[in-house]
């Protein structure tokens, strides 16, 4: 028990600052989007409250949830799209944060219910492949979850944009979770001005591959290797 109070506490000060990082990147405006997380070690998740102002927000105000959506603990109305969260962390075991936003190009190109085709290396390097359009669906219950789970199941994608609605993300963790959804309106900022200036050449599938595990397995900082030279 003492290990879930620690592992709520240091959630919900996450959750409270990546919010932070949704406003920094130009996700939102006024009170839409939102970021959740898992409770490592128990069956519950935290987000922000609905309708309330970033400005406000602080690990106190984030609502704790259990995998159902009903409020466990938090004196605010949780998000209006915590039932989709809550569906996503069920059917996926491994997704440790869930991202929506309304971020402008995004939305765009979900308004037009149409897949961003994979002709940019940081496509191939974060998505794998295309950013792939989810199915419309009402807010407010688990419907839009349904859509992410059925949609990215067995996609390499940790986006996918709800056509008419906008983007939802996941990541291992709540943070992996917004660096995808930033990249994702990086590139469909770039894939919109290229096609306004011609036809995009879609990357080969061959070239995705290498691409993909270049980024995801020898980019950056790497653990250094058991006996290896310093």
């Amino acid at each position: 028990m003492t290990t879930v109070l620690a592992s709520l506490r240091t959630v919900r000060e996450e959750v409270a600052r990546l919010h932070g990082e949704l406003v920094r990147y130009g996700l939102v405006v006024w009170t839409a989007g939102n970021v959740s997380a898992r409770v490592p070690g128990a069956d519950l998740l935290v987000i922000k409250p609905s309708g309330v102002s970033y400005d406000d927000l602080s690990p106190e105000n984030m609502v704790v949830c259990d995998l159902d959506g009903r409020v466990v603990e938090g004196e605010h109305a949780p998000s209006s799209d915590t039932a989709a969260h809550a569906y996503v962390y069920r059917h996926l075991p491994e997704v440790g944060g869930v991202v929506h936003t309304h971020s402008t190009y995004a939305v765009a190109w979900a308004a037009r219910a149409e897949p961003v085709p994979c002709v940019l290396t940081a496509m191939a390097d974060e998505f794998g492949g295309e950013i792939p359009i989810g199915p419309f669906a009402l807010i407010g219950g688990d419907d839009i979850g349904r859509g992410i789970v059925d949609t990215l199941r067995g996609s390499r994608s940790p986006a996918v944009l709800m056509a008419n609605h906008g983007p939802f993300t996941i990541g291992r963790t709540a943070e992996d979770a917004v660096k995808a959804a930033a990249m994702c309106e990086d590139v469909c900022r770039s894939v919109h001005v290229a096609r306004q200036l011609g036809n995009p050449v879609i990357l080969t599938g061959k070239d995705v591959d290498a691409l993909y595990d270049r980024y995801q397995n020898v980019y950056g900082q790497q653990p250094e290797r058991a006996g290896a030279p310093r």
